[in-house]
C-alpha cells in the first residue's frame, strides 16, 4: 500500500540521517492496527536497532490515562467534577496565588479568589503551572528550595498557583493532583489503581511507572539536540522509588500499549473485551471543558527542556478531559474535534473519532516540540490520512 511505503520512507530517512535517533509509530482504527514501523536506533551510543516493542518514557501522555482512571471514580460517585477538591485533598483546600516577589526577592502570596475543582485540574485551568513555561515558578522553586515535579517528591506539590482558579488555561502540574485524588478515594496507590482498572483490562502489559527487568531490556535512551542541531545521548531516568507516582508524567510504555488506550477512546470506553469507561463518559471527555478560554502558546522558560509550543497556531484550540481539541481541520488531515497530546521527550498521539483512526509516534529527544520530531510526526500523520483517503486504510499493516 502506497501510504505505508510513504510513511516508512519519511521515518527511515529521518532516522538514517540522524535527524532523529529512532522512532516507533503505530496507527489503528477502532478494530485494527493499520500501520506500524520502527526505524533507527534505541540509543545512538549503542548498536541496538529500534524495535516495535521498544519502551519509552511517555511523560505527559500519562495525563489522559490518569484522567481516565479518575473518570471511573466520577462514574462511581466517589469523585465529583465540580465540588471543591479540597474536600478530598486537604492540601488544596486553601490555595495561594504567587503575585511576584518583593524587594528582597521573597515570594509574595495571596489567598486564591476561588476554590479549585477536579474539572479545573483536568483542564489546566486550576492555576497550577510548570516552571518549564513559567519563569516566576522557576524563581519560586529556587528561592524556597522547593523541588521540581519530576523529583516525584511530595514537597514538589507544595508550590502556589500562578493564577486564580478558572481564570485562564495554563499547562501545569494539575494532573499530579488528579492522581492524588484517585489515591485518596480508591485507597490504592496510583500505580496499583491504574494497573488494576485500566492496564490489565486493556491488555497494556508494557505500561507502568516502574521499569521492569523485561521492559529495561527494550528501554530507549534519551537524547538531547545541541545548538548545532546534533543529537547526543543523555542519561535520564525517572525516580524508580518515588514518594508519589506522577499522574502528570510518570509512565513508561510502548506504542502497541498506548494505541490500545487510544482505541478504547475510539470505541467509547471499550477495549480488549472490557468496558472500562461508560460511552457517555468518553463522549463527555471529548468535549470542550474550558468554555470561552483557549489553549495558548507555551513560551519556553527552560530551553534545554522545551522549545516554544504552539501547535496549529492558526486555529483556536480547546481542552477536554484531558485532551487538546483542534477546532478546524489540520494540514495533515486530522478532523475538527479530534483529541491529542504529547510527552516532553517528543512522544505524540492523536485520536480522530470522526474518521475512526488514532496514531502514536514515539521518540526520545529533548527539547520538546523539536522541529525534526514534529516533521516526522506530520509526515506519519499525513501518510495515515492518505491511506484512509485512498480507501485502503484497513490494509496498511
Amino acid at each position: 500500500m502506497q501510504s505505508k511505503a510513504q510513511i516508512d520512507q519519511i521515518l527511515r530517512q529521518k532516522s538514517d540521517a540522524q535527524e532523529i535517533p529512532g522512532v516507533v509509530a503505530m496507527a489503528a482504527s477502532g478494530k485494527d492496527v493499520i500501520y506500524q514501523g520502527a526505524f533507527g536506533k534505541r540509543d545512538l551510543s549503542k548498536p541496538d536497532p529500534m524495535t516495535a516493542d521498544s519502551v519509552f518514557w511517555i511523560a505527559s501522555m500519562t495525563k489522559a490515562v490518569t484522567v481516565a482512571g479518575a473518570m471511573q471514580l466520577v462514574e462511581q460517585g466517589k469523585l465529583s467534577l465540580d465540588e471543591p477538591i479540597g474536600k478530598v485533598l486537604p492540601d488544596l483546600a486553601t490555595p495561594q496565588v504567587l503575585e511576584g516577589f518583593d524587594a528582597s526577592g521573597q515570594p509574595k502570596l495571596r489567598p486564591a479568589k476561588k476554590l479549585i475543582t477536579l474539572r479545573q485540574l483536568m483542564t489546566h485551568t486550576a492555576g497550577f503551572c510548570y516552571e518549564l513555561w513559567n519563569s516566576d515558578k522557576a524563581t519560586y522553586l529556587e528561592k524556597t528550595g522547593t523541588p521540581g515535579i519530576t523529583t516525584c517528591q511530595n514537597a514538589a506539590l507544595k508550590a502556589p498557583l500562578a493564577s486564580d482558579p478558572g481564570t485562564r488555561w495554563e499547562y501545569g502540574t494539575n494532573i499530579d493532583f488528579v492522581g492524588k485524588a484517585v489515591e485518596a478515594v480508591s485507597g490504592k496507590r496510583l500505580d496499583a489503581y491504574l494497573r488494576d482498572q485500566l492496564f490489565t483490562p486493556l491488555g497494556m502489559s508494557d505500561t507502568g511507572f516502574k521499569i521492569t527487568d523485561d521492559m529495561r531490556k527494550r528501554l530507549v535512551g534519551m537524547h538531547v539536540r545541541g545548538e548545532d542541531g546534533k543529537l547526543a545521548p543523555l542519561p535520564f531516568e525517572l525516580e524508580q522509588n518515588p514518594e508519589f507516582h506522577m499522574g502528570g508524567g510518570g509512565l513508561y510504555s510502548t506504542a502497541a500499549d498506548y494505541i490500545k488506550f487510544c482505541q478504547m477512546i475510539l470505541n467509547k470506553g471499550k477495549g480488549n473485551g472490557n468496558q472500562v469507561l461508560k460511552a457517555d463518559t468518553v463522549e463527555m471527555m471529548s468535549k470542550n471543558h474550558i468554555g470561552e478560554l483557549s489553549v495558548t502558546k507555551m513560551i519556553s522558560a527552560a530551553p534545554i527542556y522545551t522549545n516554544d509550543v504552539d501547535l496549529y497556531p492558526d486555529q483556536v484550540k480547546k481542552w477536554g478531559l484531558s485532551f487538546l481539541i483542534n477546532t478546524a481541520k489540520t494540514p495533515e488531515g486530522r478532523s475538527p474535534g479530534s483529541l491529542a497530546w504529547a510527552g516532553l521527550a517528543n512522544t505524540y498521539f492523536w485520536i480522530d473519532p470522526s474518521r475512526d483512526v488514532c496514531g502514536v509516534i514515539l521518540m526520545q529527544v529533548l527539547p520538546f516540540a523539536d522541529g525534526k520530531c514534529l516533521e516526522a510526526f506530520a509526515g506519519f500523520e499525513r501518510g495515515v490520512y492518505a491511506g484512509l483517503d485512498a480507501g485502503s486504510g484497513q490494509k496498511a499493516a
